[in-house]
């Protein structure tokens, strides 16, 4: 749960924020500057396919209206998002995650996952590369184009 001035504190609660494409993936990640940086903070590439099954609460459709929200809960303000998900965390002990629109991605699917999930991680990655790796310079270059983002 964010402190009074919205920044992070350390929860016993446990969250992974992934998509089914890179493009929202460096959307959301590089939503703040608009530019991909390839160096900050050291950022990476992860693909993985997940062990089993996971129970997600699709937040896209007419559920967010029918718990009296709307997909404002996904779009606005990051503060809104994180207490309804933690409302929702508690009201759904069964759920592993949120199935919801990218706002940086023209509402593309985006995931977060719960610690609920965990077991339905794999060991290790099928992909991760450092995003400095040259072997990446083209595919973001392409994402950068099509986001109209700048690479560094």
């Amino acid at each position: 749960m964010p402190d009074a001035r919205d920044a992070p504190t350390e929860q016993s609660r446990a969250v992974l924020y992934c998509a089914p494409d890179v493009d929202t993936c460096a959307a959301e990640v590089f939503q703040s500057t608009r530019r991909i940086d390839r160096t900050r903070d050291a950022p990476g590439l992860v693909v993985f396919a997940l062990r089993e099954a996971v129970t997600l609460l699709e937040l896209r459709g007419v559920f967010a209206t029918t718990i009296g929200a709307s997909t404002a809960i996904h779009s606005g303000p990051r503060s809104r998002a994180r207490a309804w998900a933690r409302e929702l965390y508690d009201a759904y002990p069964e759920v592993q995650g949120l199935y919801y629109g990218s706002s940086m991605n023209g509402h593309a699917p985006a995931i977060v996952l719960n610690d609920r999930a965990q077991r339905a991680l794999p060991e290790e990655p099928q992909f991760h590369r450092a995003l400095n790796d040259d072997m990446l310079v083209e595919i973001l270059q392409r994402i950068a184009l099509r986001l109209s983002y700048g690479l560094r």
